[in-house]
């Protein structure tokens, strides 16, 4: 990224980049910006660089509050709406730090404290009371995300909120203890998510296809989306069927779950010290994967998603909208959302990072676990492959974790299944991990025992508030 950012200084500002001179606060310009690049082709935004290029740096001391002041504002809200979940990252040039970030083109409008802005050439425009220009952004919006695509007759029992909004909560508090949704209503995060919207070009307001695809129940999610499916395959043995099968067609939370257990149940788990901290590497490499596989496909087609499981690779396959065909060098690209709703949803939730960041995981961890690279190509179909090569000897311990043959191999797959878990969402109750597992409580408790004992995982609360953590 280093390269990256040279380069875009050394170009000057422009349509997609703004340089922004701030020492010790961020200028209230930065959030107008935010929301021009949200409502225009999305940029970058680099802090502690004046107009012509020089780089002057930020305060070294003030970057933490700025950061945590630049992330409360944009998932505020009474400021943005829809909320954002972009994050600056922190970056050395010459010497001096600056701040930077990359703002992804947003399926929606985005308002600021009630205004839009639109950018035109290397400057943001309060476009607010030019009903034209306004009308022009919803247009292109509504032709380039099919996720907005407002179904007015889906009423409230058309969703499993109930079941699922609590999930939701946990999910992202267990990733952010204060975040905002903390404190908001189940409608108030509907909303603020950009799930329930009006259009102005058709005069209809409701649920459109992100909410229905988050929270439909399943013979709505097929009645509004009916090509939607993801088709898991195992084929290790029978090269000519497959060995074993699933094929995903519910809500894109349980989804998540679903296609995660099955590539655990068929693949062997390695772990790795990172910041002193053990990680699953397989698991890092399954988020990836699974989350990109449902946030970043078009669900207006036919072509079924794909995640196929060989013996010395993971391959997915979906139909997508490229921007930049061909391969994808984690080192220089330009990430473009494909359903922005849907990944600012899984980012609040834990099962996606910012914009970027995921094929920088993936290479990162792909590296890790097999010594290899994986493959991202870009076009009418987005393939990712992920090599997996595994020693004859753990080759026949696979075989053994996937056919069941011993019940010690059985409590082993508990153990990754509990570990996985507990990385992707860091602390969990016997009751959460005997869902989990899908064993009884009395298997759930007998295994975190274990894993207790052998000091992987640390009791937190005590009594029927005792939940568990991975052990740092």
């Amino acid at each position: 990224m280093f390269t990256k950012l040279k380069q875009l200084i050394h170009d000057g500002e422009g349509l997609t980049v703004e340089f922004k001179r701030c020492k010790d606060e961020l200028p209230s310009s930065v959030y107008e910006t935010v929301s021009s690049f949200s409502n225009r082709y999305g940029g970058h935004i680099l802090l502690g660089v004046e107009d012509d290029g020089k780089v002057v740096g930020v305060n070294k001391k003030a970057v933490a509050q700025m950061k945590k002041d630049f992330a409360n504002l944009l998932n505020n809200p009474q400021r943005f709406a829809p909320t954002l979940f972009i994050s600056l990252e922190e970056a050395e040039l010459g010497g001096k730090t600056i701040l930077w970030c990359y703002v992804p083109p947003n399926s929606q409008v985005v308002m600021l404290g009630g205004k839009i802005f639109d950018r035109a050439e290397d400057g943001d425009m309060d476009i607010t009371r030019n009903s034209e220009m306004v009308s022009q952004i919803h247009r292109r919006k509504a032709a380039d995300y099919s996720e907005r695509k407002i179904f007015p007759y889906a009423k409230d029992e058309d969703f499993d909120f109930a079941r699922l909004l609590p999930k939701v909560r946990r999910l992202a508090t267990n990733r952010i203890p204060d975040h905002p949704w903390v404190g908001m209503s189940d409608e108030e995060i509907i909303k603020s998510a950009g799930l329930y919207q009006e259009s102005r070009e058709l005069g209809s307001t409701g649920y459109n296809l992100a909410a229905i695809l988050l929270f439909g129940k399943d013979d709505v999610i097929r009645s509004c989306t009916a090509n939607y499916v993801t088709d898991a395959i195992c084929r290790r043995d029978d090269l000519d069927r497959y060995d074993d099968r699933l094929m995903v067609s519910t809500n894109l939370i349980d989804a998540y779950e679903q296609l995660i257990d099955f590539i655990s149940k068929h693949t062997l788990d390695r772990f790795h010290i990172i910041n002193g901290q053990s990680v699953s590497v397989r698991a890092s490499i399954a988020r990836e994967l699974v989350s990109n596989i449902l946030v970043h496909r078009d669900y207006t087609s036919a072509y079924p998603a794909k995640i196929i499981i060989e013996r010395e690779r993971i391959t997915t396959e979906n139909w997508s909208l490229p921007k930049t065909p061909g391969k994808i060098d984690p080192d220089n690209f330009a990430p473009f959302p494909k359903n922005p709703l849907l990944a600012n949803f899984f980012i609040n939730i834990g099962r996606a990072d910012v914009l970027g960041s995921g094929v920088r995981n993936l290479y990162k961890f792909t590296k890790i676990y097999s010594g290899g690279e994986p493959e991202l190509s870009d076009g009418d179909v987005f393939k990712t492959i992920v090599p997996f090569k595994l020693l004859d000897t753990e080759m026949q311990m696979s075989d053994k974790v996937s056919n069941k043959v011993s019940n010690k191999m059985s409590d082993n797959n508990y153990r990754e299944k509990i570990i996985a878990y507990l990385s992707t969402n860091g602390e969990a109750s016997a009751a959460d991990i005997a869902s989990v597992i899908n064993r009884s409580s009395k298997t759930a408790r007998r295994t975190l025992s274990q894993l207790e004992d052998e000091n992987i995982i640390i009791p937190i609360g005590a009594n029927r508030n005792r939940k568990y953590k991975l052990r740092d």
